[in-house]
């Protein structure tokens, strides 16, 4: 924990962003990916790191290496402003992000061996004596942030400045480079200062990506006499249907008309590979599911993977009756490069 001698101490709500549509032109504006990992604010004082979750909540037991790399900065007192991220094969694995969040240290060691953790960061918060710099303007804090990096970071191979330009063309450099890899876009006033626990001055615009998929089962309504969800699936190699997610966003009459659409087609197995579960002593107010003949296809978006599954539900676009259920396989959901795509 930091100091008293610390301006700025845990905790520290970070500045966070409203959503938007489209993504702002201007010249006040400062453009900056944005990365799919933990929201982390790192406090350093002397030989004692803080790392801070979004929500508050320390990181540090979850992260051993990254405490050790930023212990290792020759700069004795800072807080930073940062994503937690874990890559494989230049890919940003939230799934694998997760499995850090466990109860047994030797668990937590054994994968911070295996798959380290890297820190980019995009803020100065307080710089390298401790001074707070939230009422400075963002122009400043990030010319502060690229110094303290050039002079601080050194060989460190997982810390990072994050990229961020004022020309808006990159950003479509990005979206070129990395597609479907890419959470999304960060727009950050220049003029503004660090709004602790805000959504002003920063707006962010999520990349959504569309996938065809499988509708193989479904769920009923609290009512019964309508379709609560759509159960999705995917076609792996092997010609495997695996349930990837559902979609649940009807209107009520909607959910009535589907239902007799789709009753007709109940029919086992619906899913051939992993199948949705039902109520259990875990989940006893889960629903059971019916399954379905693979015959429909349906478009949906979406915004992050998670072990090759949707992690949120889903977003119907459009029905896809032009579209065969076996066209519908898991190489949507493969994702490009991301990591080191982004340079400027």
């Amino acid at each position: 924990m930091p100091s008293k001698r610390e301006t700025l101490q845990p905790p520290l709500a970070p500045m966070e962003c409203r959503s938007v549509e489209t993504i702002p032109r201007g010249d006040r504006w400062q453009y900056e990916p944005k990365w799919d990992g933990f929201r982390c604010v790192a406090f350093r004082d002397g030989a004692e790191v803080y790392l801070q979750s979004k929500s508050g909540q320390p990181l540090a037991r979850y992260f051993p290496e990254v405490v050790a790399m930023l212990r290792g900065l020759d700069a004795e007192r800072f807080v930073l402003d940062g994503e937690l991220y874990i890559e494989i094969d230049g890919v940003l694995s939230f799934d694998d992000l997760l499995q850090r969040i466990h109860p047994a240290e030797s668990r937590v060691k054994k994968l911070a061996r295996e798959m380290p953790a890297s820190y980019v960061v995009f803020d100065l918060l307080a710089d390298g004596m401790g001074a707070s710099l939230l009422e400075r303007p963002l122009r400043e804090r990030r010319a502060q942030l690229e110094a303290f990096a050039g002079r601080y970071f050194g060989k460190a191979q997982r810390l990072r400045v994050s990229p961020a330009t004022t020309d808006r063309k990159v950003v479509d450099v990005w979206l070129a480079r990395v597609g479907n890899a890419l959470d999304g876009v960060i727009a950050k006033a220049l003029d503004e200062p660090y709004r602790s626990g805000e959504r002003s001055g920063c707006v962010k615009i999520k990349h959504l990506r569309t996938a065809d998929c499988v509708v193989g089962g479904y769920r009923l309504n609290k009512s019964k006499n309508g379709i609560g969800s759509i159960l999705l699936g995917l076609y792996d190699d092997g010609g495997r249907l695996h349930h990837v997610g559902f979609s649940s966003g009807f209107r009520e009459g909607e959910r009535k008309a589907l239902l007799e659409k789709l009753k007709p087609l109940v029919e086992e197995p619906g899913f051939t590979g992993s199948a949705p579960g039902g109520p259990s002593r875990w989940n006893p107010r889960e629903e059971p599911w019916f399954p379905l003949r693979p015959s429909l296809v349906v478009e949906v978006s979406f915004d992050h993977i998670t072990g090759a599954r949707f992690r949120h539900g889903t977003k119907v676009l459009r029905w896809r009756p032009d579209k065969a259920p076996s066209q519908c396989t898991m190489e949507q959901l493969e994702q490009k490069e991301a990591v080191h795509a982004l340079e400027l």
